[in-house]
């Protein structure tokens, strides 16, 4: 059988495409979203696919499809796909979805997840599940539909819209996200979010009472928490109301010094605000520069077992109050190491903030492809550390910008089967990514070769 071969600029996104397609993740895309445009060269889901490919290859903007995708023969065969088009059409197949077709896709990313989700597969009667929601803002033009002034970190004055996430923290997946307009807060969502994803997760009343919610003030509402507790959740919620945390923090009898945040204290509020069930809440206070006091309260219904399950720790066999409290704040600080860094991994690894379409479904469109993105991923990231623990350490910026752009050569036939992917053994991650993928795409009925290019 003759064969030939062609340079790839990723040839290790054309392994990880060979995979993706054996795993059949993009039919499931293909079986629920028809997308109302006529075809010409290409099918509007091969745009679809394209605009998927350059999120991955790294692409920080529609425009990046010519020079990611189509200039990579080797890497659209790799995903099932014979040619590219341009990015003019890709951006016009995404301004053709409207909100039906944005709803087919939502359904395609649950079979997906539910398929491949190590969050959908948990073992609820082995361990607790940990769901964190933030909100992050998406900054875009004045032409941009539902683009609103509203809050937008280190940005005044600016417009654009909101992303909501849900992520299961445990397993760095998003089971759901919602695109909002810029002036929606969390406490306008919220509910909304985690409505989602208990479809997603299928989270009955039994596995919500083995779910932890975290979430920051966004969500402190009293209406928010009691809707919480009120659906069986265990929550670890900072209050929103601050004249309120003043209020509670009265109450304090002993403040104890953080030992991890030097001028920060923590005590236990002793006339705790009332909610639909019973609850448990901590003040915490610093100086601020004026040197006035600044207080926030946390809220929370966990048992003192939860909390250092939560922080990874064997609970002391005699356990103080300053020790249960400083588990407390370390529980509540993690979700800055996960729906946070989640958030800035998308949009420095993926691009999320810099892809901008003036059609509102197009954005969303545009949001469900990142999010499938992400939690590919994710899931090439465990195979990666099943062999090599060395990929531990990779965000979503270090795997696109350099586990994805190994370089090296494709080996495929007349047929465009792809057969053989060389790698650059110059590449400092090539030998890793070796080790780690050699067997599992033995099974795709690829070979993967290291050598010098």
């Amino acid at each position: 059988m003759k064969k030939y071969n062609r340079f790839s600029a990723r040839a290790s996104l054309a392994a990880v495409g060979v995979h993706m397609c054996r795993l059949k993740i993009w039919e499931s895309v293909s079986t629920h979203v028809q997308i109302k445009q006529k075809k010409v060269k290409h099918e509007p889901l091969d745009k679809l696919l394209d605009e998927f490919i350059n999120i991955l290859a790294g692409g920080q903007g529609n425009v990046e499809v010519n020079t990611r995708v189509r200039s990579d023969p080797a890497l659209q065969r790799a995903f099932g796909r014979t040619a590219c088009a341009d990015q003019s059409t890709v951006s016009e197949t995404l301004n053709a979805c409207d909100e039906e077709t944005v709803e087919q896709m939502r359904q395609a990313l649950q079979e997906i997840y539910r398929c491949h989700g190590l969050g959908y597969r948990h073992d609820y009667d082995l361990r607790f599940q940990v769901l964190d929601v933030d909100l992050t803002g998406l900054t875009a033009g004045r032409q941009a539909e539902q683009a609103t002034k509203g809050f937008f970190s280190g940005k005044k004055n600016k417009r654009g819209r909101q992303l909501g996430r849900v992520l299961a923290t445990l397993y760095d997946e998003i089971p759901y996200e919602e695109l909002y307009p810029g002036k929606v807060q969390l406490e306008q969502s919220l509910q909304e979010l985690l409505v989602g994803a208990e479809e997603v997760l299928e989270l009955d009343q039994k596995r919500r009472r083995r779910t932890i919610v975290r979430i920051d003030g966004g969500g402190g509402r009293d209406a928010d928490v009691n809707w919480l507790l009120s659906r069986d959740y265990s929550i670890l919620v900072k209050v929103k109301n601050w004249k309120r945390a003043q209020k509670l923090a009265r109450s304090v009898t002993h403040w104890y010094p953080d030992p991890k945040v030097p001028d920060r204290q923590i005590g236990w509020v002793e006339t705790p605000h009332a909610y639909v069930r019973p609850t448990r809440q901590l003040a915490m206070r610093w100086l601020t520069s004026d040197g006035q006091w600044h207080y926030r309260v946390l809220v929370f219904n966990l048992t003192d077992e939860m909390f250092f399950e939560l922080i990874r720790r064997p609970m002391p066999n005699q356990l103080t109050s300053e020790k249960l409290l400083a588990a407390i704040v370390d529980a509540y600080d993690l979700r800055g190491g996960g729906v946070e860094t989640t958030i800035k991994g998308s949009k420095s690894g993926l691009g999320i903030h810099k892809r901008n379409k003036r059609r509102f479904t197009a954005q969303e469109m545009l949001v469900l492809l990142a999010q499938l993105a992400y939690n590919l991923i994710t899931w090439v990231r465990n195979l990666l550390i099943e062999k090599v623990p060395f990929f531990q350490r990779f965000g979503k910026l270090r795997m696109v910008r350099d586990v994805f752009h190994i370089t090296g050569k494709v080996q495929m036939t007349q047929q465009d089967q792809l057969v053989t992917i060389i790698l650059n053994r110059d590449h400092i991650l090539a030998s890793p990514f070796y080790e780690a993928l050699k067997s599992i795409l033995a099974d795709d009925g690829l070979r993967l070769i290291l050598r010098k290019i």
